[in-house]
Parts: structure tokens; C-alpha cells; sequence
């Protein structure tokens, strides 16, 4: 994917950017010139992506850490509760994604012209100041992201080091283990790996990452299905953790806080575009992504309602937050340990970009930093300090560029998403604030209005009636979900600080 995904671009009269001769695109794009039939009608290289391509990546895009925390989502929920939310938040995606292909090319869906990522998108359908908010959303996100992945990445470590300690000594062992040198060690990685200007092309990595993610999911899985059939032990409740254990509010929060848990573990509408830019234009790239978010959606859905299900039944109204590192599975501990080595494995690459085999689709924190180094480099063109490389010889390895100030802001950045991630290591309280934060807009928000912008619906009409009743109730469930994790967040921090309040989570 290019370097220029997921930025916003500097001129404000809301038009594309000019294209070139086919020759001269193909130069920029994919080498040298080619035959005509080597390239599609924007210049680029030809696509060659299909329905089972696209599917593929959906389906890596989607199921990820998220995954861990829905057997303590449906705990909160209920079997009554807990299985139609999880489909309710399945659907809206799905149709939102089915308006957002729609949106690849503008005006005309078919044969309009190409938008490369969501915010070109955006900027082509709706322009103005919605492109900065979108851009704004999206950013802000990022950075969100960086801290939740420096969290579950450290209790991960931290569980590894636990699962061996209750081995040796049973698991009544106290085996007390702080997070905080474990952040540390991830935040060092990070800050390395930080400053390497096109990370994103270390493809091998992104595989590996795919194939960690499915790994510890399946293990989870695994050994959520074993322990169901375990017997002695609450297999979940109608309603979910009762009222007499949590008191009404706190009850309340749950609720509200499994919902944006749900809505992180749904999170992929910001790279749709980006996976429909790999298609080839016959059939037409709308119809094919519908059918493939169809396909990966479905196989999602199946695949989370699986985990959090049998999580709820192996764990009952107890399941632990986060499903591999809360210690209802002591043994086999070593299967344990594989799964969050896999985590741990999978958020170091995912931290700074997040890839598949075939394209890369910078969602994390290399399309900000890139973002932030043209913004100052357009700003200040002339200033040696954020223009000027130096070049730092590798052994074995070629060589490295590296500059003054992408080593300082590269640097702050992590640092400081590392220290916010040790001042608020809560793993289902911050995954719920992301998913509130994004749902909305990114996944609901902007796909309809698009919608609305590109098939010129008119108001009030029963169609923009039913599309704003839509956006609206999912406003709501978004801003009750961040309402529930920040009152979670607040309830963790006392008790993380050792404060007497009675209050159980």
C-alpha cells in the first residue's frame, strides 16, 4: 500500500490529485513503462486481487486481540443478551461495509474514480471539513491503538512469566508480577524498530503476524471448548454476572463497557478501501468486496461467536477479561505460554504496521509518523533538521537512513504512548474506550453519509430517515460503551492505587 495512506492531503480545494500519463504512473508506481495491458485505467500497475483475496484480508483485518476479551463481554451480557449483540454488531458492520464499497469510486460506483484509501474517499464524497474530522478520528485512533496493543502485549509477557511461576510452585501461589518492566521492554522494541523509514516493507514480518493471530485465537479456542466440557463448574447465567455481585450501577457499566469490547473486536472499516484497491476491474470491484465482506464477516462471526461462547461456558459469569491471561486455564501451561508468546509476537508488528502477504495496509503507527514527518517537511521545506538523512551503515545488512528529528518525534511518541499505557494498564477498560471511540464514526458515521452524498438521497425521504435512525442509535451505543469503559477505567485506577472501595469488577 503507499506511503500516502491514511493522510490527509495538504491541498484544500478537495480534488483528487492529478494522474498522469499511463507511462509515466506505471514509472511511478510499478518500475518501468509496461504494455498497456500490464496497467488498469488510473496508471497503476493492473490489480489481480479476487473474491477469495479479499476475503482473506477481511478476515486477517478483523480477528485479532479483540478476540480476547469477548468470553468476559457475553459474561457481562448474558446467553440472553450476549449472542444477539455480537450478531446485531456483526450486521451494522456488514451493511455499513456494503455502502462503503460503494464508495471506491465516486461519483459513479462502477465507473467513477478510484479512491485509494477511507479518506480519499471521504474527501471525494464529502470534502470539507469532514475530511479534517475523518483524518482527526482516524489519528487519534492510532495512537489509541499504540497504547492498547503496549498494554496487551506487556500482560501477555507478564502471563508467561506467571503460567511457568504457578507451575513450579501450584497454582495457590501468589506469583505477583508487575507489568510495568514488561512495557518497558516492548516500548525499547518499539522505539528501535520505530526507526526504520519503510518498516512496512518487511512483508515477512506481516505473515508472521497473521499467523500469530490466528495461533493464539485457535489455542483460546481450544481451550475454551475443553474446559466447557470440564465438569463442577458454572457454565454462564441468562443475565450474566447478577446484580448482588456488582450493585446496579456497576452493572451498568459492564454492559455498557462489553459493548465497546465488541465494537474493538469489529473494527476493520478503515482499510475496506484499501483491500478493494488490490481487485481487478472485471466484475466490478463493488460487487466483488460486497460478496467478500459477506464471506469474511460470516466466517468472523462464526469464529467469535465459537470463542466468546465456549469462553462463557468454560468460565461462566467469572471469565476473565482477557480469555488467555486472567488464569482460568492453568495446564497445559506451556500451550498457554505458546498463545501469548504468539500475542506478544503478533503486537510487535502489529504496533507499528499492520500488513498481509500480498499489500501492505499501514493502519498503526507508521502511516502517523509519516504523516506527521511530511506535514513538518512541507512546513519548513528549507530546514536541514527535518529534510536532511544521514546514512548509517548495517552489517550484513546494507545500510540505514535515519534523521535528527525522526529519531526525536519517533521516539516521543512511543515513549509517551508507553508511559500512558503504564499509567492505565486495563485491558477491557481501554479496548472498550477504542471501540467507542471508532465505532461510530469510522464504521458507521461516514459510510452512511457518503452513502447519502453519492446516491444523492434526498431528506426525510423513509431511506435517509431509516439511515439516520441507524447513525443515530449507534451514536448512542457508541457514547454509552465510552461512557461504561471511562467509569471502568476510573474503577480500576482506584484499585490499582489501593484505595478501600468496595466496589468488585
Amino acid at each position: 500500500m503507499l506511503k500516502t495512506q491514511l493522510r490527509v492531503s495538504a491541498d484544500t480545494n478537495g480534488d483528487h490529485m492529478e494522474m498522469g500519463s499511463p507511462t509515466d504512473n506505471v514509472k511511478r508506481f510499478g518500475g518501468p513503462a509496461a504494455q498497456p495491458d500490464a496497467i488498469d485505467d488510473d496508471g497503476r500497475p493492473k490489480r489481480t486481487g479476487n473474491l477469495w483475496n479479499a476475503s482473506a484480508h477481511v478476515i486477517t483485518a478483523v480477528i485479532g486481540s479483540g478476540v480476547l476479551s469477548l468470553a468476559w463481554s457475553m459474561a457481562q451480557l448474558g446467553w440472553v443478551a450476549g449472542p444477539p449483540v455480537l450478531l446485531a454488531f456483526a450486521f451494522v458492520t456488514y451493511y455499513t461495509s456494503l455502502l462503503l464499497a460503494d464508495c471506491y469510486r465516486s461519483p459513479d460506483p462502477v465507473t467513477g474514480r478510484r479512491n485509494y484509501t477511507y479518506m480519499d474517499a471521504v474527501k471525494a464524497n464529502l470534502g470539507g471539513t469532514k475530511v479534517w474530522i475523518c483524518g482527526a478520528v482516524q489519528y487519534g485512533n492510532l495512537v489509541g491503538t499504540a497504547i492498547g496493543y503496549t498494554i496487551t502485549a506487556s500482560i501477555s509477557m507478564v502471563a508467561i512469566k506467571r503460567s511457568n511461576c504457578f507451575h513450579v510452585h501450584g497454582e495457590q501461589a501468589l506469583c505477583r508480577t508487575s507489568s510495568n518492566i514488561y512495557m518497558t521492554i516492548f516500548g525499547a522494541t518499539q522505539l528501535l524498530l520505530s526507526q526504520i523509514p519503510d518498516f512496512s516493507k518487511i512483508s515477512w514480518l506481516s505473515v508472521a503476524a497473521a499467523v500469530m493471530s490466528f495461533s493464539y485465537s485457535l489455542i483460546g479456542l481450544g481451550l475454551g471448548i475443553a474446559k466447557t466440557f470440564e465438569r463442577g463448574h458454572s457454565h454462564g447465567t441468562l443475565t450474566g454476572k447478577s446484580l448482588s455481585t456488582l450493585g446496579l450501577l456497576n452493572k451498568l457499566w459492564h454492559v455498557f463497557q462489553s459493548l465497546g469490547n465488541i465494537a474493538f473486536a469489529y473494527s476493520f472499516s478503515m482499510i475496506l478501501i484499501e483491500i478493494q484497491d488490490t481487485l481487478k476491474a472485471t466484475p466490478a470491484e463493488n460487487s466483488v468486496m460486497k460478496k467478500a465482506t459477506l464471506l469474511g464477516i460470516f466466517t468472523t462471526t462464526v469464529f467469535y461467536m465459537s470463542v466468546g461462547c465456549f469462553g462463557y461456558a468454560a468460565f461462566g459469569d467469572t471469565a476473565p477479561g482477557n480469555l488467555l491471561t486472567g488464569f482460568g486455564f492453568y495446564n497445559p501451561f506451556w500451550l498457554v505460554d505458546v498463545a501469548n508468546a504468539c500475542i506478544v509476537i503478533h503486537l510487535v508488528g502489529a504496533y507499528q504496521n499492520t500488513s498481509s502477504a500480498n499489500f501492505n495496509m499501514q493502519v498503526y503507527s507508521q502511516p502517523l509518523f509519516a504523516f506527521v514527518e511530511d506535514w513538518v517537511s512541507s512546513t519548513w521545506p528549507r530546514s536541514k533538521f527535518f529534510k536532511k538523512e544521514y546514512t548509517v551503515g548495517i552489517p550484513f545488512r546494507g545500510y540505514l537512513l535515519i534523521s535528527p528529528f525522526r529519531i526525536i518525534w519517533r521516539s516521543v511518541f512511543v515513549i509517551s504512548t508507553t508511559a500512558i499505557a503504564m499509567l492505565l494498564p486495563f485491558f477491557n477498560d481501554v479496548l472498550g474506550l477504542m471501540g467507542a471511540f471508532a465505532f461510530w464514526p469510522l464504521t458507521v458515521y461516514f459510510p452512511i453519509e457518503m452513502h447519502i452524498a453519492q446516491s444523492k438521497t434526498a431528506p426525510w425521504t423513509s431511506k435517509w430517515c431509516h439511515l439516520k435512525l441507524l447513525s443515530m442509535i449507534c451514536l448512542l451505543v457508541s457514547v454509552a460503551a465510552a461512557v461504561g469503559s471511562v467509569a471502568g477505567l476510573k474503577l480500576a485506577s482506584v484499585r490499582a492505587h489501593g484505595s478501600s472501595s468496595t466496589m468488585e469488577t
